[in-house]
């Protein structure tokens, strides 16, 4: 609701979204999300955004009302606070998928790891007369010769990323 009404209220007022940005002092990308309900305004911001679309809060968050009063203050705390728990929901969420992705990244790096150990470079041995064994050796070579450069940046990285996603207890 929030975010249709401040695509609303910005059009009505004659207001792209790059305007609105300016006067928010925010990116026009920030808008876009806003408005297309990615992200929600924090309460500082949804005030400057009340004052930039010159609109009470109270329309912005789709209820008309005549004129303030301390519960409707708290109408609309309660109702940032619920916005607010559930961006962080979200951001929860994001970050322990991540944590997963990378778990998993670890895992595979060390299985193809111990699986080319476990091969040796057998490609050394063939004979490459045969065209298709050639390319494929050549191939074969190729990928191991660049996952071991890679891999051990790979795996330093998601091991960091790990650290940097877990749980804090």
């Amino acid at each position: 609701m929030l975010n249709e009404n401040i695509k609303a209220i910005r059009k009505s007022k004659g207001l792209s979204q790059e305007e609105l940005a300016i006067k928010l002092n925010v990116v026009r990308q920030t808008i876009s999300k806003w408005e297309q309900g990615l992200s929600v305004p924090d309460s500082d911001i949804l005030l400057s955004i009340s004052q930039a679309l010159e609109t009470p809060v109270s329309t912005l968050l789709g209820e008309t009302v005549v004129e303030s009063k301390v519960d409707d203050l708290k109408a609309i705390s309660e109702k940032l606070e619920i916005i607010n728990l559930q961006l962080a929901q979200r951001k929860t969420a994001g970050r322990n998928t991540l944590h997963w992705l990378l778990i998993s990244a670890s895992v595979v790096i060390a299985a193809i790891f111990a699986v080319l150990t476990a091969l040796n470079s057998p490609y050394l041995g063939w004979d490459y007369a045969d065209p298709e064994t050639a390319v494929f050796g050549a191939a074969f070579h190729a990928f191991e010769w660049l996952f071991i450069r890679l891999a051990p940046m790979l795996l330093t990285g998601a091991i960091v990323g790990i650290f940097f996603t877990r749980k804090k207890i």
